[in-house]
């Protein structure tokens, strides 16, 4: 039988809704977070993708008299910016983020990407732009409320996650049913390790994402995805010790169990681990008989 779809609308904390998109999908699990938080003057969080139903959803989780002062987007992921600008002319309120599309790239992606690195396109919100940007470290003040912006890249080089007092909201830096996607020159795995030690450094009492359950075990789940990636460049190095291979060669002898569907992000994730090790003189990549690069141990 299909499990039963989860309620569009919750109150996971005091001062806290949860608006769930209607996008499910093996990338998203149920659907985008939208996060509304505080009340009277209220700040949306992650407004999700450009879906009619979504923007009705989410001024009807208003209460009479309430309006939406600002609009904070995580990262410029469709499905998490795609209804900004259409929230924003129906409340008036401003978009906040850390930048465009490809603000927070890190110097060797943007490096990459001018020797003809090709980007994955994973569902990037190429047209965003905020009406004011954010720095590390910003903090705004919404009268009943208050979000302080922490850069965390990684996943996506604008990637932000807010401080709240009742937790943060990590977007899909940190999830509790999945790591998360990091898809060069988008995403960065040297980036994304620094983020977790910066955001386990905040020491928050739970974490808000931006597809999932909050995040209680905060330390022990931010542990685990870090142990994740280092098991992960450790099982790429074992594999290269017998000999060159290519991207899908080792996505077929890592991801045995996960569905072919999902092939394309195992590949980008590969990709991610395979810079970082040649990056750290551990591989290096050869060119291919059919142009597609082959690695192989130092």
């Amino acid at each position: 039988m299909p499990r039963p779809a989860p309620p569009a609308l919750t109150r996971p904390a005091e001062g806290l809704r949860l608006v769930l998109a209607p996008n499910p999908s093996p990338m998203t699990l149920n659907g985008t977070n939208t996060w509304i938080v505080g009340e009277g003057k209220v700040a949306v969080i992650d407004p999700g993708p450009a879906l009619p139903a979504h923007l009705t959803a989410i001024l009807a989780a208003l209460a009479p008299g309430e309006r939406i002062s600002h609009i904070f987007v995580t990262h410029a992921h469709l499905d998490h910016s795609g209804l900004a600008r259409p929230l924003a002319e129906a409340t008036g309120a401003p978009v906040l983020a850390f930048g465009d599309a490809v603000a927070g790239r890190s110097a060797r992606m943007i490096e990459r990407t001018a020797r003809g690195m090709a980007p994955g396109g994973e569902g990037v919100d190429a047209g965003f732009a905020p009406d004011a940007r954010l720095a590390d470290g910003d903090r705004v003040d919404g009268g009943g409320w208050a979000l302080e912006a922490l850069h965390t890249p990684g996943h996506f080089g604008n990637h932000l996650s807010f401080v709240w007092q009742g937790g943060t909201f990590s977007g899909d830096h940190v999830m509790g049913w999945a790591s998360t996607l990091i898809s060069p020159p988008d995403g960065d795995l040297a980036a994304y390790m620094d983020s977790l030690d910066r955001l386990l450094a905040v020491r928050p009492p739970r974490l808000f994402p931006g597809h999932g359950a909050p995040v209680e075990a905060v330390a022990e789940r931010i542990a685990e995805l870090a142990a994740h990636r280092r098991a992960r460049n450790a099982q790429i190095l074992a594999e290269l010790a017998a000999g060159t291979l290519g991207i899908a060669e080792l996505v077929a002898r890592l991801y045995r169990e996960t569905p072919h569907a999902l092939h394309p992000a195992a590949k980008r994730n590969v990709l991610a681990h395979l810079i970082d090790l040649e990056d750290n003189n551990l591989v290096l990549q050869r060119p291919g008989a059919t142009g597609e690069a082959r690695y192989a141990r130092r």
